[in-house]
C-alpha cells in the first residue's frame, strides 16, 4: 500500500536498528531514513532504548525522531488460548523503574531462550553454535531468533532470514522454546504511567500465527491502548479493512509502519506510513514527559 505523503510528510512509526534484531546501526538507520524522504522516523527496538541516543544524536534537519521501543506482550485470544502480541510504545520515560526493571528481565529472557534455541538445534547437528551466538551480541542486547536466523543463513543452511523462519524458528516449530513475556495489560498500564501512549502492532498478521479476537482488542481499547497498526506488510486488504473498522469502532488512532529490519526484511522503510493526523493525535495523549526529537534539537513539546 502506498505510503501517506499529506502534506508532503512521510511517518514511518516502526523500524529496527541492530540494538535489536535489525542490521542498521541507529545511525545508519536515521542515514536511510532521511535518504528515503522520510519526515518522521520511530525507533522502536525490541525491549530496548538502548539505540535512542545515537540516533537523536545522527538526525539532520528536517527529520523528527519518535523515540520508542516494541514490547513483548502475552495475551487472552478470546479464543481460551494465550498468544505473543506486540506493543509498540511511544514516548514514554524510559527511566521509569518499572520499565527498566521490566525491559531487563525480558531481555535476559530473550539471550536464554535463543542459547537454549540454538543448543537444540547444534544437538541436532546444524552448524551454530550456541555460545559463539551469544558471544557475537551486544552485552544485555535484546538477543532474538533473527539472530539465530542470520547465523543459519551465515551457514548456509538457509538462503535467507524469512527462509529460517519458515522451515525452523516460527512459533509451531520444534527448535522453539517459550519465554515469559509481560501480560499486555500490565504493559500498556506501564507505559501510560511513564506518559507514553501505546500501539498494538500486526494484530492481524495472521501467517504468523494465532491472533487476538477483535473482543479481546476492545477489552484493550477500555484498559488504555491509543491506537492499532492498521497498514502493515503482514496484513492482508481484508485485515487492513476489518482493523481499519474496528479502529474507528474503538476511537483508537490508525497508524502505518514498514517493520523495517534493514536487511533482514524485504521491506524499504517508509513502504508504510501514518498520517500527521494520527501522529499528532498519538502526542496528543502522552503526558508529555518525552518530547519528539526534530533534528538535532530537542524540542519541548
Amino acid at each position: 500500500m502506498p505510503c501517506s505523503t499529506l502534506d508532503g510528510m512521510v511517518i514511518d512509526l516502526h523500524t529496527h536498528s541492530s540494538v535489536s534484531d535489525g542490521t542498521d546501526t541507529p545511525t545508519e538507520l536515521i542515514t536511510t531514513a532521511a535518504e528515503s524522504g522520510l519526515s518522521v522516523v520511530a525507533l522502536t527496538d525490541h525491549d530496548t532504548t538502548a539505540g535512542w541516543a545515537e540516533a537523536a544524536a545522527a538526525l539532520p534537519d528536517g527529520l523528527s525522531l519518535v523515540r520508542g521501543a516494541e514490547l513483548s506482550c502475552e495475551s487472552p485470544n478470546g479464543l481460551g488460548g494465550v498468544v505473543t502480541v506486540h506493543l509498540l510504545a511511544y514516548l514514554f520515560d524510559p527511566d521509569a523503574p518499572v520499565i527498566v526493571a521490566e525491559q531487563s528481565r525480558l531481555r535476559a529472557e530473550r539471550r536464554e531462550r535463543l542459547h537454549k534455541m540454538a543448543k537444540r538445534m547444534a544437538a541436532d547437528g546444524y552448524p551454530v553454535d550456541a555460545d559463539d551466538l551469544l558471544a557475537s551480541l551486544p552485552a544485555d542486547s535484546p538477543a532474538g531468533r533473527p539472530h539465530l536466523a542470520m547465523a543459519l543463513v551465515q551457514a548456509g543452511v538457509v538462503e535467507s532470514v524469512d527462509e529460517a523462519f519458515r522451515v525452523f524458528l516460527n512459533s509451531r516449530g520444534r527448535f522453539m522454546v517459550s519465554r515469559r513475556d509481560t501480560p499486555v495489560h500490565t504493559a500498556i498500564q506501564m507505559i501510560a504511567d511513564a506518559g507514553g501512549v501505546t500501539v498494538l502492532a500486526h494484530a492481524f498478521a495472521r501467517h504468523r500465527g494465532p491472533t487476538l479476537t477483535a473482543d479481546v482488542i476492545k477489552e484493550l481499547a477500555a484498559a488504555g491502548l491509543s491506537g492499532l497498526e492498521v497498514d502493515h506488510p503482514d496484513h492482508t486488504p481484508s485485515a487492513r479493512a476489518e482493523l481499519a473498522e474496528l479502529a474507528g469502532d474503538l476511537r483508537l488512532v490508525k497508524t502505518g509502519s514498514s517493520d523495517y529490519h534493514g536487511t533482514n526484511k524485504t521491506i524499504r522503510i517508509g513502504q508504510e506510513s501514518t498520517s500527521p493526523e494520527a501522529l499528532a493525535e498519538l502526542v496528543a495523549r502522552t503526558s508529555g514527559v518525552v518530547p519528539v526529537l526534530h533534528g538535532k534539537v530537542m524540542s519541548s513539546g
